[in-house]
């Protein structure tokens, strides 16, 4: 009966469609933070924190609504998934109603646990990033709205120019108005078989919406999950409420290459360009420019008042002439 029983276990199996294969019941806990988080005291397994994160038991704030803050969680456990895709349930909300700043990076990278210059982590990274740039600088020749999503792959050599909002360097973006909504707000990062697909989920339809997709992506496994944030001049709370992590390798996947030692690249990504720096502004104050205005306007009309008055006289002088 036992030889029957296996015999028939393996027909069903053998009938059942590749597209039956549900992949989202496959969640890596050890590169996912849900809720509850606390472990240990103040610890969660499998995370460290750098800088201002801050956990409560509903959500890890990695920023508050202040100024020149920087926070970061990092996962501990390197990714040995080839196919993946990262969910991540997140909140940006401030008191700013125009002026709002920075936003927040999602990250897989070589160089874990660093902190830095772009959204809070290092520049000239080796890996992926998935930035959300809340700031409006009007810089550079782009003419996209903000909050925006951009993508970045870096083999370390790569400057991420924030004045231009790493327009020099994407791979692709979308505007997604994602800031101070409501409802739950969602990003999705998948990458299947060297494409990136980035959607998200903000219309409270709970239905992801793809924001852009870009074929030809090389991203090693062996390296690591991140988010971070950083405000500067200006504020915003940015807040992490789940990290869930999805291995999408199927049964019927070929027997994948080794990637744990391949660079980053990408085929399709913009060569980087000559930053061309913004017109200098006047190093005047307001105050100053405001009184050289008023001194120009009374210099005019002193000038065409002195005009007058030697006009009056000359043509009084040709007056007396025919006297």
């Amino acid at each position: 009966m036992g030889v029957v029983n296996v015999v028939l276990f393996l027909s069903f199996v053998s009938c059942i469609s590749p597209q039956a294969w549900n992949t989202y019941d496959y969640m890596k806990r050890e590169h996912s933070l849900v809720k509850p988080y606390q472990g240990v005291g103040t610890s969660i397994p499998y995370w460290d924190f750098l800088g201002s994160t801050m956990v409560t038991s509903n959500y890890v704030r990695l920023t508050g609504d202040i100024q020149s803050q920087r926070g970061a969680i990092w996962n501990k456990v390197p990714l040995s998934v080839r196919n993946w895709e990262m969910q991540i349930h997140f909140k940006v909300h401030g008191r700013g109603k125009d002026l709002f700043g920075d936003g927040f990076a999602f990250w897989y990278v070589k160089e874990p646990m660093q902190t830095g210059d772009v959204f809070g982590s290092r520049d000239f990274f080796t890996g992926l990033a998935i930035i959300a740039d809340t700031y409006s600088n009007h810089n550079g020749v782009h003419n996209h709205g903000h909050p925006y999503i951009s993508a970045m792959v870096n083999n370390g050599t790569l400057h991420y120019d924030h004045d231009r909002d790493g327009t020099h360097t994407q791979l692709s973006g979308c505007v997604a108005k994602f800031r101070n909504l409501d409802h739950d707000t969602f990003l999705s990062i998948k990458y299947v078989h060297d494409t990136l697909t980035v959607s998200v989920d903000i219309d409270n339809k709970m239905a992801y919406k793809d924001c852009f997709t870009v074929n030809g992506v090389f991203l090693p496994t062996g390296y690591y999950f991140g988010v971070s944030a950083a405000t500067g001049d200006l504020s915003d709370a940015h807040d992490i409420v789940s990290l869930k992590l999805y291995d999408l390798t199927t049964p019927d996947d070929d027997i994948l290459e080794d990637r744990a030692n391949i660079m980053p690249s990408a085929l399709y990504m913009e060569p980087p360009r000559d930053h061309v720096d913004d017109p200098k502004p006047s190093s005047l104050s307001v105050w100053k420019q405001l009184v050289l205005l008023v001194f120009g306007v009374c210099a005019i009309c002193g000038a065409v008042f002195i005009g007058g008055l030697f006009y009056v006289k000359h043509k009084e002088q040709q007056r007396k002439r025919f006297y």
